[in-house]
């Protein structure tokens, strides 16, 4: 016959002690978090600015060289106001050809679309309220249909040469204005909010890019 059967006792763990071990762990996590963040930004940032100069020169047809400018409230500066971190303004840009006659601005906005947030950047001539180029720099839209923003050629060149303010309207309804944008079928919501962003961001910031002209010309003109 086997013996008695002897049952293990197991120890409760005191309750700090679980709550110890939670918290050095919840703090190893946040500090490897916080160094990877720091380690990986500049990285990000250069990346990010990088993306953005490119999509200026293509938005604004090569230019030789451009300036950027900061909106501050109703006017646009050439500098930011002394003390002020220039990341946290919003910037404009301003192309010029090699013999620094301006070709037109480049301005990027954003506003939501169908899934998420859809920032573009535009190429924007005022001196006949056309447009130079658009392209899509961020969108989460649904792929093979709102995603089309970017990867449909024949939407994107549209925006190469079509006058502002822009006029969204289906294929089938087009009647040739200058104004108009055909949108994309099954993704017009998408197509859509990209002719809003651009209208937008012309109609608030229309009077500082004539203002900042006129100012140009006027000191051009003295010289």
């Amino acid at each position: 016959m086997s013996g008695p059967v002897q049952l293990e006792v197991r120890r409760e763990v005191p309750a700090w002690r679980l709550l110890v071990t939670l918290g050095l762990g919840g703090a190893l996590a946040g500090f490897v978090l916080v160094f990877v963040f720091q380690a990986t930004a500049p990285t990000i940032e250069r990346n990010k600015a990088e993306r953005l100069a490119a999509a200026v020169q293509e938005v604004l047809k090569a230019p030789h060289h451009y300036d950027t400018l900061y909106v501050l409230d109703d006017q646009l500066a050439s500098q930011p106001p002394e003390g002020t971190d220039p990341k946290r303004l919003e910037q404009i840009y301003r192309g010029y050809r090699e013999d620094g006659t301006p070709i037109g601005f480049a301005i990027a906005s954003a506003e939501a679309g169908f899934q998420d947030i859809i920032r573009v950047i535009f190429g924007y001539d005022d001196a006949n309220s056309s447009l130079l180029g658009m392209k899509v720099l961020e969108s989460k839209e649904t792929p093979g249909l709102g995603d089309k923003i970017e990867k449909d050629t024949s939407f994107v060149y549209q925006f190469d040469g079509v006058r502002a303010p822009l006029a969204g309207v289906k294929a089938r309804q087009a009647t040739g204005d200058p104004h108009e944008i055909d949108m994309i079928t099954g993704a017009t919501i998408s197509s859509r909010t990209v002719i809003k962003i651009i209208n937008n961001a012309l109609t608030r910031l229309g009077p500082m890019l004539e203002a900042h002209t006129a100012t140009v010309v006027a000191q051009e003109a003295g010289r």
